[in-house]
C-alpha cells in the first residue's frame, strides 16, 4: 500500500506516512542530483565569500564614514544590512546541501533560515524599489531632491523592515523540516507535507505578489516617468551629462531585477500554482536553482554603490588607504589651495601637512 502510495504522490509534496512523508522518483532524483548536492552549495558559497566582506564594507561606510546622509544613502544602507543578514545564513544553507539535503538542526532553525532568506529578499527588492523612486525624484526635480529630509525616508525604511517581518510571521507557524521516509533525511523547506499543501501555496503566492509583483510595478513605473524626464531635457547638453548616472542606476537597476529576482519570482508563483493543482512536475527543479541565483544580487549590490554614487566610492578608497576623516578633510582644504595657487600661477599651499596618517 505504501508503494502504490508514492507512485501516486505529485511533485515536492509526497504522501503522508506515520509523521513523515514518502516522495515519488521523481522527487528523489532532484534530492539526490548534483544539480541540489553540488551546483547550489558551490554558488551559496560564492555569494557568501563575496557578499560578507563587499556587504559588511557597505554598512561600515555608511554608517561610519558618511557624515552627509540623504536618501538615497539611507535606503541603500537598509539594502546592505538586507543582503548582509541575507548572507550570514548561508553557510547553513551549504551545509544542508552538501549533507545531501539532509536537514539536522532541528525544525526551529530551519523556519528561522526560511524567513531570513525570504524576508531578506523582499527587503532587497523592496528597498531598490525606493531607491528607483528617489532617483526618479533627483532627475524630474533636482533642487527639492537637495532638500529632501531624511526623516521621510528613515520612516519608509522602517515601515518596509515591520512589513515584511510581519509577512514572515506565517513560516514559523508550520513545520518546514520535514522528514521523507524513502530517503532517509530530513529536507528544510525542499518539501511540503499534503496537509500543509493549501497554506504554503496560499502564504508564497501572496508573498510573490506583495513581495515582487507590486515592487516591480512601481520601479516600471519610476523607469518611465525618468526616462521621460530625460528625454524631454535632451537639448541641454549640461542637463543632460548631470544625469547619466541616473540612466546607469536604471539600465543596473533593470539588468539586476531580470537576472535576479525576475525568474525566482515568476518560478516561485509558478511552482505553488502548480503544487496547489497537484500537478505530477511542479517544477521545483527549476524554481530552487533560480532561486539560489537571486542570491548573488547581494554580491552585485556593493558595486552597484560603488559605480552609482562618487562619494561611497571616495569612502572605499579612503578606507583601504587608512585615511582617518580628519586627514581626508585636510587633504581636500589643501587641495582646493593648491588649486587656487595654480590659477594665480604660485603653486603654493597653505596647509602645511598633506600626508595621509596610516593605520
Amino acid at each position: 500500500m505504501g508503494q502504490a502510495a508514492v507512485k501516486g504522490s505529485k511533485g515536492f509534496s509526497g504522501v503522508e506516512l506515520n509523521g513523515t512523508v514518502l516522495v515519488d522518483d521523481h522527487v528523489k532524483a532532484i534530492l539526490s542530483s548534483p544539480l541540489t548536492t553540488v551546483f547550489l552549495p558551490v554558488v551559496y558559497i560564492i555569494v557568501f565569500v563575496v557578499g560578507f566582506p563587499t556587504n559588511a564594507l557597505a554598512i561600515w561606510v555608511f554608517l561610519f564614514r558618511t557624515k552627509k546622509r540623504h536618501p538615497s544613502s539611507i535606503y541603500m544602507a537598509n539594502l546592505a544590512v538586507a543582503d548582509l543578514l541575507f548572507v550570514i545564513w548561508v553557510p547553513l544553507k551549504v551545509a544542508y546541501h552538501l549533507n545531501g539535503n539532509n536537514w539536522i538542526y532541528g525544525d526551529g532553525w530551519c523556519k528561522v533560515l526560511v524567513a531570513f532568506f525570504y524576508g531578506n529578499m523582499y527587503c532587497s527588492i523592496s528597498f531598490i524599489a525606493c531607491i528607483s523612486v528617489q532617483r526618479y525624484w533627483a532627475v524630474v526635480d533636482p533642487l527639492s531632491h537637495k532638500h529632501r529630509k531624511n526623516s521621510l525616508a528613515v520612516f519608509v525604511s522602517v515601515t518596509i523592515w515591520v512589513v515584511v517581518w510581519v509577512l514572515t510571521i506565517p513560516l514559523y507557524l508550520y513545520s518546514q523540516a520535514v522528514q521523507v521516509a524513502n530517503l532517509k533525511i530530513q529536507t528544510c523547506h525542499d518539501v511540503t507535507r499534503p496537509s500543509q499543501k493549501n497554506i504554503a501555496a496560499g502564504y508564497f503566492l501572496t508573498m510573490g505578489t506583495l513581495g515582487f509583483v507590486c515592487p516591480t510595478i512601481v520601479c516600471v513605473v519610476s523607469y518611465i516617468f525618468m526616462l521621460k524626464a530625460l528625454r524631454n531635457s535632451m537639448e541641454d547638453v549640461n542637463i543632460v551629462k548631470k544625469r547619466q548616472k541616473a540612466v546607469v542606476l536604471i539600465i543596473t537597476v533593470l539588468v539586476m531585477f531580470l537576472v535576479c529576482f525576475t525568474p525566482s519570482n515568476i518560478m516561485l508563483l509558478v511552482h505553488y500554482i502548480l503544487l496547489l493543482r497537484s500537478a505530477q512536475n511542479n517544477m521545483y527543479g527549476f524554481y530552487i536553482t533560480t532561486l539560489c541565483l537571486a542570491s548573488l544580487n547581494c554580491c552585485v549590490d556593493p558595486f552597484i554603490y560603488y559605480f552609482i554614487s562618487e562619494d561611497f566610492r571616495n569612502h572605499i578608497k579612503n578606507t583601504f588607504l587608512c585615511r582617518s576623516e580628519r586627514t581626508v578633510e585636510r587633504m581636500r582644504v589643501s587641495f582646493s589651495a593648491l588649486k587656487f595657487s595654480k590659477k594665480s600661477n604660485t603653486y603654493t599651499s597653505d596647509t602645511p601637512n598633506t600626508r595621509s596618517s596610516e593605520c
